[in-house]
């Protein structure tokens, strides 16, 4: 029940005083500076309890002690042995890296010992489809250059977009004691 309102006018504030069943309410007019009251009270004792709940950094010792280093001079003589180029290396590599899935490619390799190309080599290849191996042809000697080719016709085997590894091998080479096996081509069915 509203009894008596009594408004003045301060700094564009309207104060109300209410009379509801002998209780007295002061209202200040601009509901934003309440808002402002409601909002800010929880935020603050939100803040206050997380700096209350932050770890204690009571346990920490405050002297600054620095850990010493030893430095062993004798490691600079236990230097790494320089690795030993081997006699013999060979490379493998397509005709065409991006081929058509029903198309034909050239795989070519190339052996040489100490930087000479070597003839007479003995090579297999073998392709590494997605679901299977394929044995690329009989064995292969290498010619003049040091190169052999083996064709390899892709006849949809290789899902587009899937890659496909050939591994090229010689063996019967003088001096060595194991197969050689060079770098593997690739290809990509586009």
């Amino acid at each position: 029940m509203l009894c008596e309102i009594v408004t003045k006018n301060t700094f564009s504030h309207k104060v109300r005083l209410f009379n509801m069943n002998n209780t007295k309410f002061l209202e200040i007019g601009n509901m934003y500076t309440f808002r402002s009251i409601v909002v800010t009270v929880p935020v603050l004792s939100l803040l206050l309890l997380l700096a209350a709940c932050t770890p204690s950094v009571a346990g920490q010792t405050t002297t600054n002690t620095q850990q010493t280093v030893t430095i062993n001079k004798g490691f600079q003589s236990q230097a790494s042995p320089i690795p030993t180029v081997p006699p013999y290396r060979c490379s493998a590599w397509s005709s065409n890296n991006a081929p058509r899935p029903n198309s034909t490619i050239t795989i070519y390799a190339r052996i040489t010992k100490n930087i000479v190309p070597v003839s007479g080599a003995s090579a297999t290849a073998v392709v590494h489809f997605k679901s299977s191996d394929q044995q690329l042809g009989s064995q292969t000697l290498s010619d003049n250059g040091g190169y052999v080719t083996f064709t390899l016709p892709l006849q949809g085997q290789q899902p587009i977009n899937v890659p496909a590894t050939v591994d090229v091998t010689f063996t019967n080479l003088p001096g060595a004691h194991s197969p050689l096996h060079c770098t593997p081509a690739f290809f990509t069915p586009q």
